[in-house]
């Protein structure tokens, strides 16, 4: 199952409250969760207040292979968890050279290739002969 830790959106209209959660990669954005990891008050006055997160168990998650969203990884890097960062494999040339092109043989002649029919004369005159 993949995990993404996401915001889920609560709150009234134009006063939009937010929940930081794991859930399913699957799910609607405010569906089912696995468990919530803290808040987001985005039009909260005081800075410090806006954010709250269970820093432990968004560590957790992310050690497991969560993958946070855009704002989530925002949120995250804000409160100081370090996230590690996706390293990309590098790879090695091929040690081994491609073979020269050569052209395929030429085939025989599809006449030498035909294979003969037995003859149907002589099974038309058994068929009769029979009768």
């Amino acid at each position: 199952m993949a995990v993404k830790l996401r915001l889920k959106r609560f709150g009234r209209l134009n006063h939009p409250t937010y929940r930081l959660c794991a859930a399913d990669a699957r799910s609607p954005r405010d569906g089912r969760v696995i468990e919530s990891l803290g808040y987001y008050l985005p039009l909260h006055k005081r800075e410090g207040e806006q954010v709250s997160l269970n820093a432990e168990r968004v560590q957790y998650w992310l050690s497991v292979g969560a993958q946070p969203s855009d704002t989530a990884l925002m949120l995250i890097r804000r409160l100081g968890i370090n996230v590690p960062v996706k390293q990309r494999r590098v790879r090695s040339k091929t040690k081994v050279k491609a073979k020269k092109f050569t052209p395929p043989k030429k085939r025989a002649s599809n006449k030498s290739l035909r294979v003969k029919k037995p003859d149907d004369a002589k099974d038309k005159k058994d068929k009769q002969a029979k009768r």
